[in-house]
């Protein structure tokens, strides 16, 4: 959703402001002086915790007047707390401005009804009707009907049709009707020459270079684009993801951290900060990498390279007990309940082990039956066609989308025959991804192999 202002022109020259000023005093307040606290913000995060800090200063002022609920009712809409800001506005002046931040806390709830009627009323109050008609065109294209929201668009002309505001909805807008991709992305690049800094522009740029895998160009657009303030909720949360594939996980601890400090209970986020934050503990070690890979080709040396008797010999290749990585996942039980296999064979079997700091049984636990894939030969033709769609039917979330990726996933079927240990091998796919992609082939039917 598009959170950008206008740059006021005061702070453009670099005129510091006094954001507890604007909050909690009598002074003007409207789009300028919003504009002028993001713009703050936006140039030093800091600012958000002085924000934040006016803002509970005044809810807890006793005797608020309703031109108070405006100020409290609009910082509580920057600072994220939507419910708090509806609550608030439908208790102030019920002027343009309080209907215009009050539709926008709705939308941001995905309450598209009552953000339009919302808007409505801002416009019969006299808020900016260039800004209304914008607003108007975004709610629209929430409630999937895209084509009105461009008929919106429309019928505006004049010098708004060349602010990024009006060009970043255009592109939203017209990709939401399946428009051409080339245009979608051209609007976006003149939306970010009419303002650099416009957060939606560069989250959309950003998305587009994502999605075809332009990972560095994305990266830098999506920093650009964290750094405004209100930033984009995907902005956050995909730049946290492009950090966590480059293994930097305090840098994404940072993006859902700040997304949490003003939407604490943003699910994808709490979910996301977990999964760096075990992510962020596992650290690499070679050493431990060595041992396993001694241990690896240990396990595969030959039974039949020892000096065993003939007994134990002969007992051991009927078991199919062919190396010693077979006899660490076989018990003492297993192997005294063959036949002619006494305690003099166990006996042996121990020291030969013993000579290789081995167990019998000691890796019994990691033994598991494969089951098997899905049989083409014994399914229907609609469940073959299944089979062979493509994973990107499933809608998978960017992050579990560069696991397929990675793992050389192309189809459905590709995906069932994985388990869910194989998927949670790759890098940066956590559980939280895992059950995502269970939950995505419960809807189809189907399940990874092994569950």
């Amino acid at each position: 959703m598009s959170t950008h202002y206008r740059r006021p022109q005061n702070m453009a020259m670099g005129l510091k402001i006094d954001i507890r000023d604007i909050v909690i005093s009598n002074v003007a307040f409207g789009p300028k002086e919003l504009a002028a606290i993001q713009e703050a913000i936006s140039a030093d995060y800091a600012n958000f915790q002085i924000l934040r800090d006016a803002v509970d200063t005044l809810r807890g002022r006793e005797g608020r007047t309703p031109a108070d609920n405006v100020r409290l009712g609009v910082c509580q809409y920057l600072l994220g707390r939507y419910g708090d800001a509806i609550a608030t506005l439908q208790n102030s002046d019920n002027g343009a401005l309080s209907h215009f931040y009050r539709s926008k806390a709705h939308l941001a709830r995905e309450e598209y009804e009552a953000a339009l009627e919302a808007n409505q009323a801002a416009r019969i109050a006299g808020y900016n009707s260039d800004e209304v008609t914008l607003a108007e065109a975004e709610i629209l294209r929430y409630l999937g009907n895209a084509q009105a929201a461009l008929t919106a668009l429309d019928s505006l002309s004049g010098a708004i049709e060349q602010t990024a505001d009006y060009l970043y909805q255009r592109s939203a807008t017209v990709a939401a009707l399946g428009g051409n991709p080339r245009e979608v992305v051209a609007l976006l690049e003149r939306a970010v020459e009419a303002d650099p800094d416009h957060a939606g522009a560069l989250f959309g740029l950003a998305l587009e270079h994502d999605r075809r895998g332009n990972d560095i160009t994305a990266l830098r657009m999506y920093e650009k684009a964290a750094s405004q303030f209100p930033a984009h909720v995907g902005t956050l949360l995909n730049l946290g993801i492009l950090y966590e594939d480059m293994e930097n996980y305090d840098r994404a601890r940072a993006c859902y951290q700040r997304l949490l400090a003003s939407m604490p209970n943003e699910p994808r986020a709490r979910l996301f900060f977990k999964d760096a934050d075990a992510s962020r503990n596992m650290y690499y070690d070679e050493e431990a990498r060595r041992a396993m890979d001694r241990l690896s080709q240990m396990l595969s040396i030959p039974v039949a390279d020892f000096e065993l008797s003939v007994r134990s010999r002969n007992c051991l290749e009927k078991m199919g007990i062919m190396t010693l990585g077979d006899l660490t996942r076989t018990t003492e039980q297993e192997l005294l309940a063959s036949k002619n296999f006494g305690e003099t064979s166990l006996i042996e079997i121990r020291d030969m082990l013993s000579t290789k700091g081995l167990e019998l049984g000691q890796f019994v636990e990691d033994q598991h039956e494969d089951e098997p894939a899905y049989d083409p030969m014994v399914l229907s033709e609609d469940e073959r066609a299944l089979l062979d769609r493509p994973i990107a039917d499933l809608n998978l979330s960017v992050r579990a989308r560069k696991c397929m990726v990675r793992l050389s996933l192309t189809t459905i079927g590709d995906l069932v025959r994985r388990t869910g240990d194989d998927l949670l091998e790759c890098k940066n796919f956590g559980v939280t991804s895992l059950n995502e992609v269970r939950e995505k082939l419960t809807i189809q039917g189907l399940k990874l192999r092994g569950d």
